[in-house]
């Protein structure tokens, strides 16, 4: 932590927001045509509850999950499934848009097979469709898939970019972001404007609103910044990460979380040129990251360690709360910005839902400040 952070950032945030997860509820089975189940009470042990797609016993490639709050729910690319799964937080019941994409035919554990990302705006969702190579327009009502596009490149991360009505992709194998404008009106279509070059890159692709920009990292040591009207990459923030992964924004204090594959999450503060404001180790093989802005937690999977780390954070550092049980590949992750934390385990197909809530962090001594 650089000096004065602590006279600065602690008058935004007080340390006092502490907490941890405790999971809590029971496994239940979800048919791939029903809507909806119902999760049994919490276990005593603390164990996650199970949500269990239809048709992932083999295994499904999750990769990028996310919260929409305009449509209130949990967006769940299914991978070599074809489906798109919709989770509503209240009550976790489900629904499944089926064969937006192709399935797989014997690759249905692949991330790079079905969909795999999704991202929600203008009364769409926007998915990639790993087979044909191509951008979706997907009505959340119907699951019809209303417009398509053809890429330069194989899809990895999608988002809608609202102040300009575009949606962007990320595309690693061709190191660039590809942008499209949204056009038309009940009849939706996609108009290709360009790309944006990221050199050993892009992974992870965030969104800030507010302030203009977006970010995306770099393979090792660094993170982008990029201006939603003038794109191009006009900031290198370095990271300091051997494996730069997932990223996470607190937008209300302009904290950039990095998830660091070799098992650590880094905060940047974005408005002083992404210094370090702290770092923490958490358990190796960390790819998808998420905050949770309501408690202000960062959940970082670990894939190797099969773990899920709880941080802390209070605007001046990073604290290890807890670490959970996950599963071996568990690498993404979400949260629905209140009390519920959904990841994934792709080798069984399933999301491992666990419920954090702010009682059990005065379980927790508190840690040293963090360099």
């Amino acid at each position: 932590m650089r000096k004065g952070y602590g006279v600065r950032r602690s008058a935004v945030r007080t340390a006092s927001r502490r907490c941890s997860i405790i999971a809590g509820m029971a496994c239940t089975l979800f048919a791939l045509l029903a809507p909806s189940a119902m999760a049994r009470p919490a276990e005593p042990n603390g164990a996650p509850v199970v949500l269990r797609i239809a048709g992932g016993a083999g295994g499904l490639g999750f990769d990028d999950m996310g919260y929409s709050r305009a449509l209130g729910r949990i967006l769940i690319p299914a991978a070599g499934s074809g489906n798109l799964v919709l989770v509503n937080p209240a009550g976790n019941h489900m629904t499944v848009l089926r064969r937006i994409a192709p399935p797989a035919r014997g690759a249905v554990g692949s991330h790079d097979a079905g969909t795999t990302s999704a991202s929600f705006g203008a009364g769409l969702i926007f998915a990639s469709d790993h087979p044909q190579q191509q951008l979706l327009a997907v009505s959340p009502r119907t699951g019809d898939v209303v417009a398509r596009v053809d890429l330069a490149s194989q899809p990895d991360y999608v988002r809608w970019v609202g102040p300009l009505r575009q949606v962007w992709v990320t595309e690693p194998h061709a190191r660039q972001i590809e942008r499209f404008a949204l056009t038309g009106g009940q009849v939706p279509s996609f108009r290709r404007l360009g790309v944006v070059s990221v050199a050993h890159g892009p992974e992870s692709l965030v969104i800030d609103r507010a302030n203009g920009m977006a970010y995306a990292n770099r393979w090792q040591g660094a993170t982008v910044g990029i201006p939603l009207r003038d794109p191009h990459v006009a900031q290198i923030l370095p990271n300091s990460c051997k494996g730069s992964r997932g990223l996470a924004l607190d937008t209300s204090d302009q904290t950039l979380f990095v998830g660091c594959a070799e098992g650590e999450v880094v905060a940047l503060d974005l408005d002083h040129q992404g210094a370090v404001i702290s770092r923490a180790p958490v358990g190796k093989g960390v790819d998808i990251i998420a905050w949770n802005p309501t408690l202000r937690h960062v959940y970082a999977p670990g894939s190797k360690a099969a773990t899920l780390s709880v941080l802390s954070y209070d605007s001046t550092r990073l604290r290890p709360i807890r670490t959970l049980p996950a599963a071996v590949g568990s690498h993404c992750v979400t949260t629905d910005g209140r009390a519920e934390v959904y990841v994934c385990d792709p080798k069984a197909g399933a999301i491992l839902l666990y419920r954090d809530h702010p009682e059990a962090a005065r379980e927790q001594p508190a840690g040293r400040p963090q360099p």
